[in-house]
């Protein structure tokens, strides 16, 4: 598996989404430093580089970045949201500087509830516009989606999976993220704050469904137990497992975050997690007893050298 670093090229966004990790900061960083952070990722290790945000598509800096990180001969992806790619000329220049590769961020299939979630009316359409521009490029360019699990979609992540493998068999990657309330827009907007127990069916049989149909997914920030027969695809546990690193250049105070030993991964643990034979490779729970309650978690007794043993299985 690649290691990809990380970098923040703008925190302006177009959307305004309840449960934004990255609002707008007001901070900004030059085109040279820019480039700096590509050369201090590529020379430090990482294989390629994914440019976030914020929104990266509102960068006038980010053809200009795909192009150096494309002539340094590493891969370049983006994350993004999708509005800009819908129409005009910036996805084929996005293309013609080396992009091969976008993250494309899609919170549900269905329309009101994706508008209600973003704060903006129509971007819906925009995400379906963009998605069918994005397939007609062929297998030249891949698209992943990424999907935050919050809890005006927990209870249909296995429509939403059917929906993309009828409608946009071009996607063979998913990633569903649990929502991470501690540093963003969650205070204004706590009712987005899902319960496990609304994921758990919902998440289990869109797994499957993606399983079934030959596609790759990854799951963050959701505890081994409330997800046992696909432990392996759990992010955090496959950076324990392996022992992987990730440095992230931020546009905040942050800055430069390297993420290199066990304890990164890592977060809240519950009394239920003192008994689970998984605990040395789970990452545990974000917010524990402020957001997420830990009475939720429970112990597992599967033998976890089994889900180890997977994980290399696949890296093979």
């Amino acid at each position: 598996m690649a290691s990809l670093g990380y970098i923040q090229i703008t925190r302006e966004c177009n959307q305004l989404c309840r449960f934004c990790s990255n609002p707008p900061s007001g901070q900004t960083v030059s085109t040279a430093d820019l480039r700096a952070q590509v050369d201090d990722l590529l020379d430090g290790g990482s294989d390629g580089v994914i440019l976030t945000g914020g929104e990266p598509t509102l960068s006038p800096d980010l053809t200009d970045l795909v192009a150096y990180v494309t002539e340094r001969g590493a891969p370049c992806r983006i994350i993004t949201n999708g509005q800009q790619l819908a129409e005009g000329p910036l996805l084929e220049r996005l293309v013609e500087a080396g992009l091969r590769h976008l993250h494309l961020s899609l919170y549900s299939h269905r329309e009101p509830i994706q508008d209600m979630l973003t704060r903006n009316p129509g971007g819906w359409r925009k995400v379906m516009t963009a998605l069918a521009r994005l397939g007609a490029h062929g297998a030249g360019l891949a698209v992943d989606l990424n999907v935050v699990i919050n809890h005006y979609n927990a209870d249909h992540l296995d429509a939403l999976a059917r929906f993309v493998i009828r409608r946009f068999p071009f996607v063979r990657h998913l990633v569903f993220n649990h929502l991470d309330p501690s540093m963003n827009r969650t205070a204004e907007f706590p009712d987005t704050i899902p319960k496990l127990w609304e994921l758990e069916v919902s998440l289990h049989r869109a797994l499957r469904s993606l399983d079934a149909a030959g596609l790759t997914f990854r799951v963050e920030r959701v505890p081994l137990c409330y997800m046992v027969e696909f432990a392996h695809v759990s992010t955090e546990t496959r950076k324990i497992v392996k022992e992987e690193s990730r440095v992230i250049h931020f546009l905040d105070d942050k800055r430069r975050v390297c993420q290199h030993e066990r304890g990164a991964w890592l977060r809240g643990k519950g009394d239920a997690c003192t008994w689970c034979r998984l605990d040395p490779i789970c990452a545990g729970l974000d917010s524990m007893d402020v957001h997420y309650d830990s009475s939720e978690l429970y112990p597992v007794f599967v033998n976890p050298a089994n889900i180890v043993d997977r994980i290399w299985q696949r890296q093979r």
